[in-house]
């Protein structure tokens, strides 16, 4: 590996962890992904810092916590003034590409200070970034409906096998991109959009599956967070059927399968540019998938459970150490610090992120004893709520029908315990040693206290040192202002 290698980022976007078989999955049909973590690192104990796509990505972007700078709705990208990790890149030599044009990340200019260039030099001819969705064919199943299926986010299989998703073209943009790659050293940034819903794939993904050994869905005991029921009253999640739900799983994991497929296009392009010996790869998503657990779909701007926020992290290539699997507490918010770390890059500003370096060198060093989440709002910011038509349009009116129900929260994990703590609702805690799903809440009771009371000190402590970050450079004091003579009239241009 050279000094300054390249680097190759793929983004995923609400990827499950446990969908990958290097993350566990038997049924997974992910063999590039899987080689990728066999040749270098797979972090089982990553996570997201918020489980919605826009605040997740300003923050592993930036390095700061959706809290803060503000950056936790779909209106508060990162901006022009603010410093970002690929900005950094840029300023020191790199050449910066993002290939797509996914409009929920930065505000006017930020782009522009932070890449070369982005877009499509092939641009999607259907679905949500195009002209309409491409059509598609659900099957029959007892018990099943239109509307239902439609709550569901559901759409099935893809019969135009000439479509151009926004995945398919964002690949092809990066292949024809990596056929002339410039000279130096490059980051190469590729955030795609599977396996988001809605929930449809065109063949061979679409069959790829047997739906008839899909899991079932995870189901709970003890008190749960409102939105939950809330989901279920609005969407009316109670009509789906188990056989719904094993088809909206099998067709989300030929929609991952597809993804493998997208990343495995990606590295023989590295490969065939000559670049494979001398480019990190590393894959991620912005967060998880409800698919069905607890009886809801898609996601939640304050769920917190491990099926949202456990994140699938790999690192791989470039000639970085193959670790295997690292179950070392880790963040999103480290990925780039980890990147600029090898590339020998100080970012230039404070921010939250740790590389991970060193625990890729000695998977027992340790990295992290506590990962956050964090998501949700203040009741009295309901005006501010997003309101969107169809898919998403019972989505934002729960939200402002029951603001209670989005209230603020946030989680702490270290290597046994979840403890959420949410505004306006009781605490939660999940044995993660006893209960991987997070299924079983055992908050209030007795013999759990002092666990109770670690997990709430240590969230106090974090809020505290994560508030906010002093500026780079100080602004000058009382700005000079010539004030008029008696008399004399106001002029705007006496500014000192």
């Amino acid at each position: 590996m050279r000094d300054r290698p390249n680097f190759l980022v793929v983004v995923a976007d609400q990827l499950r962890a446990d969908a990958l078989g290097a993350f566990g999955n038997t049924l997974a049909r992910t063999p590039h992904l899987d080689r990728l973590a066999e040749q270098g690192t797979a972090f089982t104990n990553a996570f997201a810092q918020h489980p919605v796509c826009a605040p997740s990505r300003a923050s592993f972007l930036s390095g700061w916590y959706p809290h803060t700078a503000g950056h936790r709705s779909f209106g508060t990208p990162l901006r022009a003034d603010e410093p970002n990790f690929l900005r950094a890149f840029r300023a020191n030599g790199y050449h910066v590409t993002w290939v797509g044009d996914r409009g929920d990340t930065f505000g006017p200019g930020a782009t522009e200070l932070a890449v070369h260039e982005h877009g499509f030099t092939t641009r999607p001819t259907s679905g949500r970034w195009a002209d309409g969705p491409p059509a598609a064919r659900r099957p029959e199943l007892p018990g099943a409906d239109d509307e239902v299926w439609k709550r569901l986010f559901y759409r099935g299989e893809v019969l135009d096998p000439d479509d151009i998703d926004f995945d398919e073209a964002a690949v092809r943009t990066a292949e024809h991109w990596l056929a002339e790659p410039p000279g130096q050293p490059w980051v190469l940034f590729a955030p795609l959009v599977a396996p988001h819903c809605p929930f449809q794939a065109p063949q061979p993904w679409f069959s790829l599956h047997d739906r008839d050994v899909m899991p079932d869905p995870v189901s709970g005991t003890g008190p749960e967070p409102a939105f939950l029921q809330g989901i279920r009253e609005y969407y009316g999640t109670d009509r789906v059927t188990p056989e719904m739900w094993r088809e909206v799983a099998a067709t989300y994991h030929g929609m991952v399968s597809r993804l493998d497929d997208h990343v495995g296009r990606l590295l023989d392009a590295v490969r065939q540019a000559g670049a494979a010996d001398d480019t990190v790869t590393v894959f991620f998503s912005d967060h998880g998938e409800y698919l069905g657990d607890f009886g809801v779909i898609e996601k939640w701007p304050s769920g917190l459970d491990s099926c949202i926020t456990r994140d699938p992290l790999i690192l791989s290539g470039g000639g970085l150490p193959a670790a295997g699997t690292v179950d070392a507490m880790a963040e999103l918010i480290d990925v780039f610090p980890t990147l600029l770390d090898i590339a020998g890059i100080d970012p230039g500003y404070q921010h939250f992120g740790r590389s991970l370096l060193p625990v890729l060198h000695d998977p027992a060093a340790g990295h992290r004893e506590y990962a956050f989440t964090e998501g949700g709002f203040l009741a009295e910011e309901e005006p501010k709520f997003e309101r969107s038509p169809f898919p998403y349009d019972r989505k934002c009116a729960l939200q402002h029908d029951r603001p209670a129900a989005v209230g603020k929260a946030v989680a702490v994990r270290d290597q046994r315990w979840t403890y959420v703590r949410r505004l306006y609702e009781p605490a939660e805690l999940y044995d993660r040693a006893a209960d991987p799903d997070e299924a079983h809440n055992l908050a209030g009771r007795p013999e759990l206290a002092e666990v109770e009371t670690r997990m709430s000190d240590v969230l106090l402590r974090w809020l505290v040192e994560t508030a906010d970050t002093l500026p780079e450079r100080d602004d000058p004091r009382i700005p000079g202002v010539d004030l008029p003579a008696p008399g004399e009239p106001v002029r705007s241009d006496r500014v000192g």
